[in-house]
């Protein structure tokens, strides 16, 4: 075939009418054009999928969702105030375990204090009763408050007197506790009475 043959045949190729039967599918990555099947389809679809349904649709799902987080947040409401409750009431029950060996101890003593006259084993039971309660209290983070020495300090102490006359070097200082202050984890539950110099 010459050249004249072939342009002949692609010039003739081109004028020739077009018949499905002519018509290749296209290669990957052309357009497809939508056959009137397609169309009918989609129209189908979209009629279906009406946009006022699928608003309705969503309404109603957030509605669901609306509802349910309301449900839980009334259940989390109602279970925190029960904690709150048994907290309130049995809070103290950590606390009261801890002091119940020390108050068997004490029972023990006035039962062996009631058959001895000897005035130094009570005394000396009685020392041991006070410091397990001290070591109890602190293992539930109750601490005495330092008076001796110390400066007067409204946070930490009450002062029940003024002691005159005591010198410059007392101004203000701590004279003599009257009653033992305490802090819990650092909070003070009971502020020292104490007699402050003037």
């Amino acid at each position: 075939m010459t050249e004249e043959n072939i342009q002949m045949d692609d010039e003739e190729q081109k004028d020739a009418p077009v018949n499905e039967e002519n018509v290749t599918e296209p290669e990957k990555g052309h357009d497809v054009e939508v056959t009137d099947g397609d169309a009918e389809e989609k129209a189908e679809e979209a009629a279906e999928r009406d946009p006022l349904d699928v608003a309705l649709e969503e309404i109603a799902s957030l509605k669901d969702k609306y509802i349910r987080q309301v449900a839980e947040f009334d259940n989390y409401r109602k279970r925190t105030i029960k904690e709150r409750a048994e907290l309130i009431l049995n809070g103290s029950e950590k606390a009261v375990k801890a002091i119940l060996p020390v108050v068997d101890d004490m029972e023990r003593a006035l039962k062996n204090g009631a058959e001895t006259d000897d005035v130094q084993v009570l005394r000396e039971g009685m020392e041991l009763i006070y410091n397990k309660m001290m070591k109890t209290l602190e293992s539930l983070g109750v601490t005495r408050i330092d008076t001796e020495g110390a400066d007067f300090d409204t946070d930490l102490h009450d002062a029940e007197a003024l002691v005159p006359g005591m010198g410059d070097d007392k101004k203000g200082k701590v004279i003599d506790c009257l009653a033992t202050g305490y802090k819990l984890n650092n909070k003070v539950i009971r502020h020292a009475k104490v007699a402050v110099g003037q």
